[in-house]
């Protein structure tokens, strides 16, 4: 008697479960890869960054409902220390400015102010509405081709990783680490933000938007020995 065949029902399933299976194993790889590539170059203190010229601070808003935003409030830290201990002389701060009433350039600036920092050694952009166009961007406008990147801990692989992949020398830093019970929807999102900038890379994703060249007022200097 010849054996009786799988069912459509049955061989859908299979198929979609090694689907499933396939995708899962190549998002665990693109995370793996990603982060251990760049591990040896993210700085958790300010004495042990590299001096450099110029920080690249990658924006975030500023309050979440009616509180502020923990993301923003250690960005701004970390950013602060590093200027204030001449790690570096200028800070562009990249960030979203799409609607009126949403300006995250302008609303670090204004913190970083009060931290002491001076209006003079800052400069926003605000078209760095995701990290490729911030990285791409401080390249291509702003002349940017070595920089220390601040932003939180699970964010900052990515961000060298493109910053490789556009020609810029960089090292990172970050400061306090947000419990995974704060954040653990934001490092879910950077899982799959990861496999989407492998998959930008290879379409060749440009930013959203170019413009004329605007050379910040210092060198980009060493940010890396």
């Amino acid at each position: 008697m010849r054996p009786a065949s799988k069912s459509p029902v049955r061989r859908l399933c299979i198929v979609a479960g090694t689907g499933l299976l396939l995708v899962l194993l190549a998002t665990a790889g693109v995370n793996v890869w990603m982060t251990s590539r760049c591990r040896d170059r993210v700085h958790t203190e300010t004495a042990t960054v590299p001096a450099g010229s110029v920080a690249l601070v990658l924006g975030t808003g500023k309050y979440i409902g009616n509180y502020l935003n923990g993301h923003f409030r250690i960005r701004m830290d970390a950013a602060a220390a590093l200027y204030n201990a001449g790690k570096v002389k200028h800070l562009l701060l990249s960030g979203d400015n799409s609607r009126p009433d949403y300006d995250e350039p302008g609303d670090m600036r204004a913190a970083l102010v009060e931290r002491g920092v001076p209006f003079s050694a800052m400069t926003c952009d605000y078209a760095g509405f995701r990290t490729l166009d911030s990285i791409v961007r401080a390249r291509e406008i702003f002349g940017v081709s070595e920089c220390v990147i601040i932003s939180d801990d699970f964010h900052l692989a990515r961000a060298l990783w493109l910053a490789d992949r556009h020609g810029i020398r960089a090292t990172a830093c970050h400061g306090e680490i947000i419990p995974w019970k704060r954040s653990w929807k934001s490092r879910m999102r950077e899982w799959l933000a990861r496999v989407r900038a492998v998959g930008d890379d290879l379409l060749g994703t440009e930013p959203k938007f170019g413009g004329e060249r605007l050379p910040l007022p210092v060198a980009s200097g060493p940010a890396v020995q």
